[in-house]
């Protein structure tokens, strides 16, 4: 598993979060990313790599489809 390179940002809550629970289930980032696009999330690698590192907003349709495909209540992305 790859070691995050830059500091996490401060633009939303749920990046880290999202990125825990992605590796606890070991889920590559590119498997993911392809699960949210079936899920009807258009979203592209850089776009979702951003969103882990907190260095973009999340937006309401990405919180949703991100619980929905990690099997999550949408308050889990919130806990630290």
């Amino acid at each position: 598993m790859k070691v995050r390179k830059k500091e996490y940002g401060d633009c939303n809550l749920i990046g880290r979060r999202v990125e825990q629970l992605r590796k606890e289930r070991k889920i590559k980032q590119k498997d993911f990313i392809a699960r949210l696009q079936v899920a009807g999330l258009d979203i592209n690698p850089t776009s979702y790599s951003k969103l882990e590192g907190q260095v973009r907003a999340a937006t309401d349709k990405e919180v949703y489809a991100i619980a929905l495909v990690l099997g999550v209540p949408i308050e889990t992305l919130f806990e630290k």
